[in-house]
């Protein structure tokens, strides 16, 4: 048996780990040996044009698709190419995807309630009994996502926003080590948007989150680091400034590169 690795050592090997992952549909390869390290408490946004792979990323790391090769390390070793979603899942892996998927009928508190009890069916969950700390728990989850005062009111009635800080809220409540969210601030309004950049802020405070984005002013309000992907490939990676300094990254956005001899841009 390996020794466990200490805080310090997983933190600087980083928490999840993709090694020269190549993903074919039929001959498209959509990812083709990606490599990227997540690390412990990290706000890491995946940003790049349509079709550079950043969504098939996290079905692979999620297990929703199978790599034809590459590997994907979790804790720094447990590889999560082997291992089937829902393993994934409960080994620490959160997945949320760009619509929110919640019940209409049921309120927001009923809706913590079963995320908290994932392994009983949605009737037998609401007819539990809850224990103080099960209520403590649910209480802290309201506050984070800003539903508090809303905890009683049908979730078929929240505004798109809330219905997503509703899901964000689902998936803390299962503990996960990791978050892996496809552009949570998607037809959000301007105070909404800023409202799930200061959510992710603070849930990276305890845990690692990887956002897909494609709007880059929140991407710039909010990302602490970048990685840039192009073509299934790692293009670029490292501050906002920096990534966007970088002449691939200009190439790629823009359709131009800079001309360094007469310091104009050339179509």
């Amino acid at each position: 048996m390996r020794p466990a690795q200490k805080p310090e050592a997983r933190k600087a090997s980083g928490i999840l780990r993709c090694e020269e992952i190549v993903v074919d549909f039929d001959g498209f390869k959509a990812l083709q040996g990606m490599n990227f390290t997540l690390r412990q408490g990290e706000l890491r946004f995946l940003i790049g044009p349509n079709g550079a792979g950043k969504t098939t990323l996290l079905d692979v790391i999620c297990g929703k698709v199978k790599p034809a090769s590459g590997r994907v390390l979790f804790r720094g070793e447990i590889d999560l190419t082997k291992r089937r979603e829902h393993q994934i899942a409960r080994l620490g892996i959160g997945r949320k995807f760009q619509a929110p998927s919640i019940f209409p009928s049921l309120t927001v508190r009923e809706h913590l309630e079963i995320a908290m009890r994932q392994d009983r069916g949605v009737f037998a969950t609401l007819r539990a009994k809850m224990t103080p700390a099960d209520e403590e728990r649910i209480a802290e989850q309201l506050r984070m996502i800003g539903l508090e005062a809303k905890a009683g009111r049908k979730a078929g009635s929240l505004s798109h926003g809330e219905k997503q800080w509703l899901e964000i809220g689902m998936m803390l409540m299962q503990e996960p080590e990791v978050l892996l969210l496809d552009e949570p601030a998607a037809g959000m309004t301007d105070r909404e948007t800023e409202k799930t950049g200061l959510l992710l802020r603070e849930i990276a405070r305890r845990r690692s989150v990887v956002v897909v984005e494609h709007d880059m002013e929140f991407v710039r309000n909010f990302a602490s680091s970048v990685t840039v992907m192009h073509e299934g490939r790692l293009l670029a990676e490292g501050s906002v400034d920096e990534v966007q300094r970088d002449e691939r990254v200009m190439e790629v956005y823009l359709g131009r590169r800079r001309d360094a001899d007469a310091g104009r841009s050339t179509a």
